[in-house]
């Protein structure tokens, strides 16, 4: 169990479009919710959802069988590992996160703020 359960931000039934709909809401730096990944793939079951500077970036969360941690985004080396969902989503709101824009090739970090609850 990755911990998320019964956690305010973990939205169980939120797809991409309604996660991304209720952060441009929230409209604040920070601001974050967990949802299942669209791919419903064990290695990578959730997906962390940050809003920041007027975008909402998608994080996969990936499941490290061999290790059972979980970790942000593609595997690279030396890598922050969690032993729960919980644990990272904990870590990063006192730790800035680093969010990167593949399209734009630019480097951001916030750290996580704002739980939004998908209505």
């Amino acid at each position: 169990d990755a911990g998320v359960h019964s956690k305010a931000w973990y939205a169980a039934t939120c797809d991409r479009k309604m996660a991304e709909d209720a952060l441009y809401r929230s409209n604040k730096d920070g601001s974050f919710l967990v949802r299942k990944s669209s791919g419903q793939d064990s290695r990578q079951p959730y997906t962390l959802v940050v809003f920041y500077n007027r975008r909402v970036y998608n994080i996969p969360i990936r499941f490290i069988e061999s290790t059972r941690q979980y970790a942000l985004g593609r595997e690279k080396s030396g890598e922050e590992r969690f032993g729960s969902v919980a644990e990272i989503v904990e870590n990063h709101q006192h730790t800035s996160l680093v969010l990167i824009d593949s399209q734009n090739n630019t480097k951001d970090s916030t750290k996580l703020k704002h739980i939004v609850r998908v209505s």
